[in-house]
């Protein structure tokens, strides 16, 4: 069924729920029974006034009845149906039929889907943080740490029965010590673990920094002013800045995000951009960098903090230094950057580090069910201006674009064959990689 065939199953589908003869629906939509029955079985097209009647009818919004409201409820039952069994085959060419038949159950469907969606990037969040997060590890040792020495002081006062007065009141200190030592460590790891509040200094510096832009949707719209604002009005009684390096961190961001917005002003910036992706001119981010003088890295820390805007896709980035540690991280759905360990080094973000200041670009592919796919566009210059001396910092980008809108934009592309990524090894189910580092937890 194609989906200009949706509005007539959901217009029969909606009739037979509220009980309502043919005739009588084509009665109060002013049109006769047999053009109804047309319509219903797929077999008419109904306008946009004759939707409205019918609409008005059966007393649900108009909207319902658009062939086109459906399309991404329907993409959704498709992406559904992957997660089936060995064995079972739903008939996903019937989604649309589907829908405009059962609308509740379609409706269910998708929301169970993107729970465990929600699910899996919990999982992988967890597990990221599980396998490599320091301030964990710390804190368990210093949990364990205590607990033995409670143990071993409990011990000993409960084995020897002819201690000095003295030594047993020196024996009951320590025991109270070390408890009081053992119930501030384990709330420490609580308040570390509870994910759900703000952030409390128990994180790094980098953690607290990417929580307050999160929180503003990485757009801060003082930065947009020509004058430079008071960076230290900016960041003080910051509820995730809790420390003074992530302060200092967050100082350092927005004068570079305030450089950025001068080079590149969003009335300059977004009339170009926009017609790349809606005229489909293809979004060619090194024409530009070009246009406005900048470097690429630049851009892509421009484009990575553009407020929300009609026509244009989020982009995420991912910056790091010549140890491969991310620096910097704009998510954006789908594509999972860990906060600990070493990411894919199949990322184009490592690629371009052994081909400094040329850029590269690749459609990736993450496993899942449905695979996403972004197109990449990476680059690795110099932090400081070139020169002779060493040591030589390096620093690597990579700007992250759903491939939905990239390659709509630029057709040619499409045909680019995907590179299979992960996010990371412990939690990549892809089995057969050259760059494997260690077995996967999600494989078995």
């Amino acid at each position: 069924m194609v989906k200009s065939a949706l509005s007539g199953t959901r217009i029969r589908a909606l009739r037979t729920a509220r009980r309502l003869g043919q005739a009588d629906l084509a009665r109060m939509s002013g049109i006769s029974p047999s053009y109804l029955n047309l319509i219903e079985h797929n077999r008419r097209r109904a306008g946009p006034r004759l939707l409205k009647a019918i609409a008005g009818a059966l007393q649900i919004p108009p909207e319902t009845l658009d062939e086109r409201s459906g399309d991404a409820q329907v993409e959704a039952l498709r992406a559904t149906a992957t997660r089936a069994s060995a064995g079972i085959e739903p008939e996903t060419d019937r989604s649309e039929e589907f829908l405009g038949r059962f609308p509740g159950w379609a409706a269910l469907l998708t929301q169970l889907h993107a729970h465990s969606e929600g699910q899996d990037r919990v999982i992988e969040r967890l597990s990221d943080r599980m396998a490599h997060d320091p301030n964990l590890s710390a804190a368990l040792h210093e949990i364990v740490s205590a607990v033995t020495s409670v143990q071993s002081t409990a011990a000993i006062l409960a084995e020897s029965d002819d201690l000095e007065p003295e030594w047993r009141s020196r024996f009951h200190t320590n025991i109270h010590t070390d408890s009081v030592r053992l119930a501030h460590a384990a709330e420490a790891l609580v308040a570390f673990l509870d994910t759900s509040g703000e952030e409390t200094g128990l994180a790094a510096p980098q953690e607290e920094l990417e929580s307050w832009l999160d929180r503003q949707e990485f757009h801060v719209a003082a930065l947009e002013a020509d004058t430079a604002p008071d960076w230290t009005q900016l960041t003080e009684a910051q509820a995730e800045l809790a420390s003074a390096s992530a302060r200092e961190l967050a100082v350092g961001w927005l004068q570079a995000a305030h450089s950025d917005a001068q080079a590149m002003p969003l009335d300059q910036l977004l009339p170009p951009l926009v017609a790349m992706f809606s005229k489909g001119e293809g979004f060619a981010p090194d024409a530009l960098a070009r246009q406005f003088g900048v470097s690429l890295a630049q851009l892509f820390r421009r484009l990575a903090v553009l407020p929300s805007v009609q026509g244009l896709p989020r982009f995420g980035l991912a910056v790091c230094d010549g140890s491969g540690t991310l620096l910097f991280r704009r998510p954006i759905e789908g594509f999972a950057l860990p906060r600990f360990g070493g990411a894919c080094p199949l990322w184009p973000l490592y690629q371009a580090m052994v081909q400094p200041d040329r850029p590269l670009r690749a459609v990736v592919e993450f496993a899942g069910r449905p695979p996403m796919r972004f197109v990449a566009h990476a680059v690795c210059s110099a932090r400081d201006p070139l020169r002779f001396e060493a040591p030589y910092v390096w620093e690597s980008s990579m700007l992250m674009t759903p491939a939905s809108a990239a390659l709509s934009a630029a057709p040619a592309e499409a045909a680019m064959e995907a590179l299979e990524v992960g996010t990371s090894c412990r939690i990549c189910p892809r089995t057969k990689c050259p760059a494997r580092r260690e077995a996967s937890i999600v494989t078995g």
